[in-house]
């Protein structure tokens, strides 16, 4: 995926007026399936797949034994037994490889990244592009399945914008077909530079720069993300971690002005230090967002950030930091 195909600014104004579309065939996918598939993901994955009913989507992480985040992953599920996991891309070939070494006889793993296509149609207008392209189209955190040009194509309303719409995956022979056709319903092509401002307005974290292998869902406010009282791997550090409490927290602020946080600055808030994880400039809102972590966590005290030598007041925000209805 480019860094972009127009101006970073006029696609990232489509997706959050009209419709975008984006070539996320980067993205790490297979299929998992057999007697059994459903109790392997509840032991590699920190969330409970058994909270959801086959045709739905769940956001989960892949920690390690100490809580570390390995991965965060969408899991679609099918039927009962039959799921489709989405790891990032870097993490692709280490989360296949994971599942593999841990899977009983009789589970069936295939990969799906090299045999197919996928692309995600972000924005209020996303679903009539589907409709007139697929006939149909997947709803918020559900799967569905449909044709074009007499392949299959498979779609869950999931996505990295805060918009609505869907990921669509095709067999690579018709994804370029598929592509220009949802081109000429109307979706704008959009790069990798418009998908950061787009995903840190929706509050939505980057693996391997706001969750890392030295981080755990607690400290990155995913605990919503976790199901207790299980097992599963890295289960027993973060209890430990709730009994003992978080040595540091995930906080997201804002800036005045066109003052961009950029990655890796100081943070501070009373007694608690640290720095950005994230940080841009807002296209909506029109000033600077951030997100970083502060040790020890403070709930309470102003966040200032350092810029150029000098620290500038910061508002908490409780994240998204776009509203959407």
């Amino acid at each position: 995926m480019p860094v972009q195909y127009d101006s970073v600014l006029a696609e990232h104004q489509a997706v959050r007026q009209q419709a975008g579309v984006f070539d996320v065939s980067h993205l790490g996918r297979m299929s998992l399936g057999g007697e059994g598939a459903a109790e392997l993901l509840r032991g590699q994955l920190c969330n409970d797949i058994d909270k959801i009913e086959p045709g739905r989507t769940q956001y989960t992480m892949a920690l390690n034994e100490n809580g570390g985040i390995v991965d965060d992953i969408v899991v679609w599920r099918w039927e009962e037994e039959q799921f489709w996991v989405l790891p990032n891309a870097a993490n692709y070939d280490q989360i296949v490889a994971r599942f593999e070494q841990a899977a009983p006889s009789g589970i069936e793993i295939e990969r799906l990244q090299e045999k197919t296509v996928m692309l995600a149609v972000q924005g209020p207008d996303a679903p009539k592009v589907l409709d007139r392209v697929l006939g149909g189209h997947p709803g918020r955190f559900r799967t569905w399945a449909g044709e074009f040009a007499g392949a299959p194509v498979w779609a869950a309303g999931t996505g990295y914008t805060g918009e609505r719409g869907g990921e669509v995956c095709t067999p690579a022979e018709v994804g370029a077909g598929l592509l220009a056709a949802i081109v000429e319903a109307g979706a704008k092509p959009a790069g990798l530079g418009c998908r950061d401002t787009l995903r840190l307005e929706a509050g939505l974290p980057l693996w391997g720069q706001d969750l890392d292998e030295e981080t755990t869902p607690l400290e990155a406010g995913l605990d919503w993300a976790v199901s207790f009282g299980r097992r599963f791997v890295g289960a027993a550090a973060l209890e430990e971690q709730r009994r003992r409490g978080l040595g540091k927290k995930l906080v997201a602020f804002s800036l005045e002005g066109r003052q961009i946080p950029r990655h890796g600055y100081r943070l501070r808030a009373g007694g608690s230090e640290g720095s950005v994880a994230s940080g841009n400039f807002s296209p909506t809102l029109g000033h600077g967002i951030g997100l970083g972590y502060l040790a020890p966590p403070e709930s309470d005290a102003p966040i200032e950030v350092e810029m150029r030598g000098q620290w500038v007041s910061a508002e908490r925000v409780d994240p998204p930091f776009l509203k959407r209805s």
